[in-house]
């Protein structure tokens, strides 16, 4: 058995790894590899990578981090390794903003009109956020983390399925939307990434305020209570926070699958540490994810671009698979 790494040490590794990304992703176009210190001397080469690669690269990676730290989040609310950020109903929420918008009022999430995308931002991030409020209300507050759970599911299989009714009465809605359910991070801007990172930054301070909280649940709900911990606003302040990553990240890249989900069991396969690291680990981790994920959808049939939630998808699910097989194998061993 390899011996875990130190949480300090795999925090300075990946926020190296992620700056190696992101200028790796400034130098790569849709014509191929381009050094970015080559277009200092060009005036249209620099505007490329400063307007065009190196936004979409800082977007990638915060975009990433707030799905890992919100994954983070929900299994330890959870308790559940299992749990992802989208397990409230905000996924679902954010498909059928976006669906409606598009019925109203036409057009694409491919669309490159500052106007369309600030609408379908909008569109999306208000149907995750009110998805939420709704498992809130079905849930009668947060205070059955079991109720709470069982709410999430319903109101997303509710709410894709009126998404998907809507798509059969307006088949040009599911048209323009194959952009939103794929998920990309072609239409990011400097506008957009300034917003990521400071939604992470925001997020990312609330939920070690909360880490505590989180590891006084491990220990179960009954011991909580009896060490003094609040669930009740506590675990307000967690959905709060995870539903304002995922609805962020949402709304500027579209649906991004098994980054949250995979971010927490890749930091836990390397180190032993207690939420406070974990959280920021997760973060971290989703956000090298995300980045290295949207470098193989920009290279792998370049010039073409693969969608980046489909190599997620991929991904992501081959290394769950991967894991799940080893921990078998390793308890029929034991």
């Amino acid at each position: 058995m390899t011996k875990p790494l130190k949480p300090w040490v795999l925090s300075l590794l990946l926020v190296l790894l992620g700056w190696a990304g992101v200028a790796l992703g400034s130098a790569m176009g849709s014509t191929g590899w381009e050094p970015w210190w080559q277009a200092l001397h060009d005036p249209v080469s620099w505007q490329i990578v400063w307007d065009i690669r190196l936004p979409r690269s800082l977007g990638a990676w915060a975009g990433g981090a707030l799905l890992g730290l919100a994954g983070a989040l929900a299994q330890g609310l959870f308790r559940n390794p299992l749990a992802d950020p989208y397990l409230l109903g905000s996924a679902s929420g954010a498909s059928l903003g976006v669906a409606i918008y598009l019925s109203l009022f036409g057009g694409s999430t491919l669309a490159s009109g500052w106007w369309v995308r600030l609408g379908l931002t909008g569109a999306a991030f208000v149907g995750a956020v009110l998805a939420v409020l709704l498992t809130l209300v079905l849930a009668r507050g947060v205070q059955h983390t079991l109720r709470l759970l069982l709410a999430g599911v319903i109101v997303g299989v509710v709410l894709g399925a009126v998404t998907s009714f809507l798509s059969l009465w307006r088949p040009e809605v599911w048209q323009g939307m194959q952009g939103f359910m794929l998920g990309s991070t072609g239409f990011i801007g400097w506008t957009a990434c300034m917003l990521l990172c400071a939604v992470w930054v925001v997020c990312v301070a609330l939920a070690l305020t909360m880490a505590r909280v989180l590891d006084a649940l491990t220990l179960g709900e009954n011991t909580a209570l009896s060490l003094g911990v609040p669930l009740a606003p506590a675990r307000m302040l967690l959905v709060g926070v995870m539903s304002l990553a995922t609805g962020t990240a949402v709304a500027q890249m579209g649906l991004i699958a098994f980054v949250g989900l995979a971010a927490p069991h890749l930091v836990r396969a390397m180190v032993r540490a207690t939420h406070g690291w974990s959280l920021l680990l997760s973060a971290l981790a989703g956000g090298l994810l995300l980045l290295l994920a949207d470098l193989l959808a920009r290279g792998l049939i370049a010039p073409q671009e693969m969608p980046v939630g489909v190599l997620t998808a991929v991904l992501g699910g081959g290394y769950l698979l991967w894991r799940m097989s080893r921990m078998t194998s390793t308890g029929a061993r034991a």
